[in-house]
């Protein structure tokens, strides 16, 4: 298969089977065999299945239950004398009728307690930790895409002198985000003139969306600080390019060779995972469709058919301003990996509020 953006961007979609329903015994025995598969990885026997709560039937109507929900799809055989493990089909029930989405215990709500106690400074940053910190909480790879800040209007711009010819632009937006790029001189630069420049950039920048600046340098009677000022509107102008890509965080990626056995599945995966347009559209395509969790082919991304990956929106006074998306193997844990996306995109979406605004 062709590894590239345009073939992963129009996939296909799988047919969902939201809405079939078991009686209420082989969903016990479904439930069981789904819930020991993602602690221990390993086919479940009838036996163990029969001393699980909730099921309270002997090893050998058990046995014939698993039988019936290999032959639906819910289950697969993967030896002969072996026990079952589920199929997609099996998780999306399970996922499909989950109680709650689970909790992350009290020491994981401690630990995000800690973390956005702690969370300060440029949003990026804020970000690149969160997804560590999903990362640790889930044992998953975690992706946080950032919110849009191309309609964010600048709140300051300064210029820092780095040496005789090169100075660094940084500019502070309204929603809290940091840009800061080095930018090479023509001449000899002091700091005095360093801030001539950064006062006429902030007489015709402040107050305006970073995309949508357009400066007209008005010549203040000495070439070399006009020639800075110059340079440093066309950094503005590329800083505002760089805004229109949506930014991608990634955390945990090592955890994908611990995840899974075949090394040209973690291979495959990395793969997608530094494809930024394909990871964001993943999330954005999975979100529309109404679903939370895309299991296997669902998502219809081929290098990813081992894979689930759980997603939640971010967001700020009811807009969107980011997505949260948790991957790992179809055998995650999905309790805990909504506990977290939740309680993490709800903390998220807290402090970006308190940035923005």
């Amino acid at each position: 298969m062709p590894n590239t953006e345009d073939h992963l961007l129009n996939r296909a979609k799988a047919p969902s089977i939201a809405g079939e329903v078991l009686d209420g015994r082989r969903a016990a025995v479904l439930n069981a065999v789904v819930t020991e598969y993602i602690e221990t990885a390993q086919p479940v026997g009838s036996q163990h299945v029969a001393d699980a709560p909730g099921v309270s039937v002997s090893s050998a109507t058990v046995r014939s239950d698993m039988v019936a929900l290999e032959h639906e799809g819910y289950l697969a055989q993967p030896h002969t004398s072996a026990g079952r493990i589920p199929t997609d089909k099996g998780y999306r029930y399970f996922v499909d009728h989950l109680r709650s989405p689970g909790s992350l215990g009290r020491v994981g709500r401690q630990q995000v307690r800690e973390f956005f106690d702690h969370a300060h400074g440029e949003i990026e940053e804020m970000l690149k930790h969160t997804s560590g910190l999903l990362a640790d909480l889930t044992d998953c790879t975690a992706m946080v895409v950032g919110p849009s800040h191309d309609g964010a209007a600048i709140r300051s711009v300064q210029l820092v002198g780095l040496g005789p010819r090169m100075a660094l632009l940084v500019v502070v937006l309204a929603d809290g985000a940091v840009q800061k790029c080095t930018i090479d001189l023509a001449d000899d630069t002091d700091d005095d003139r360093l801030a001539d420049a950064s006062a006429q950039l902030a007489a015709h920048a402040l107050g305006i969306p970073l995309a949508q600046v357009s400066l007209v340098v008005q010549p203040t009677g000495d070439a070399v600080t006009d020639m800075v000022t110059a340079t440093s509107a066309l950094a503005l102008n590329r800083l505002g390019t760089v805004l229109d890509t949506d930014q991608l965080f990634v955390g945990g990626s090592s955890r994908l060779a611990e995840a899974f056995d075949a090394v040209d599945t973690v291979r495959s995966v990395l793969g997608i995972l530094e494809q930024q347009l394909v990871v964001v559209t993943l999330l954005r395509d999975i979100l529309d469709t109404g679903l939370s969790v895309a299991i296997g082919a669902e998502h219809g991304v081929e290098p990813l058919a081992s894979c689930a990956i759980v997603v939640m929106p971010v967001s700020v006074d009811g807009a969107e301003s980011g997505t949260i998306g948790l991957l790992g193997p179809t055998r995650m844990n999905y309790p805990l990996a909504l506990a977290a996306a939740r309680v993490v995109g709800d903390r998220l979406s807290e402090r970006l509020g308190e940035v923005i605004r």
